[in-house]
């Protein structure tokens, strides 16, 4: 399967992959080096640590490079009147009797506690290429839950969210 990410995706990947092999990897060999001087490996809790953090820069790097290898570039193609990525979305929650505000946003720049939720998560799915004013039902697999859209603000991809960590 295939990961749909935005252009500006690939360009924070590519940038965060020259990061770590050009400024971050180099420091860590060197600490690494630094460490393996101390002396007896087998005790040297320095040494141990300074190769975990070295593995897990070069983990990212294999990550990011698997991600921009099998990438499908996607661009917004939703309506003016409809839900689309990178759109602020006011939502009301039927169960709860509570309105959020949520930025549909692609699965590497999400962040549900900022209100980010990705197009693949069933609220992302279940809300797309809707209008306001419509109920959805978001399906949870055992369960379910409706969802009225109050209002959409039609946004763009500036750039400005930065891309998951892990």
């Amino acid at each position: 399967m295939y990961d749909e990410l935005t252009e500006i995706d690939i360009q924070k990947m590519q940038a965060e992959i020259d990061y770590r092999t050009t400024t971050l990897r180099p420091k860590l060999i060197e600490d690494v080096q630094t460490a393996r001087a101390f002396g007896d490996l087998s005790e040297n809790f320095e040494y141990k640590s300074a190769k975990r953090e070295k593995n897990r820069n070069d983990s990212r790097v294999r990550y990011l490079e698997r991600m921009i290898k099998t990438a499908k570039v996607i661009t917004d193609r939703s309506g003016a009147d409809t839900v689309g990525l990178f759109d602020k979305v006011v939502l009301y929650f039927e169960d709860d009797d509570e309105t959020q505000t949520i930025e549909l946003v692609t699965t590497l720049r999400q962040n549900s506690l900022k209100g980010l939720i990705s197009k693949e998560s069933p609220l992302g799915k279940a809300i797309l290429g809707h209008r306001a004013g419509e109920r959805v039902t978001v399906e949870l697999g055992p369960g379910s839950y409706d969802v009225t859209i109050r209002s959409i603000e039609k946004g763009a991809d500036d750039a400005s969210l930065d891309i998951s960590a892990y």
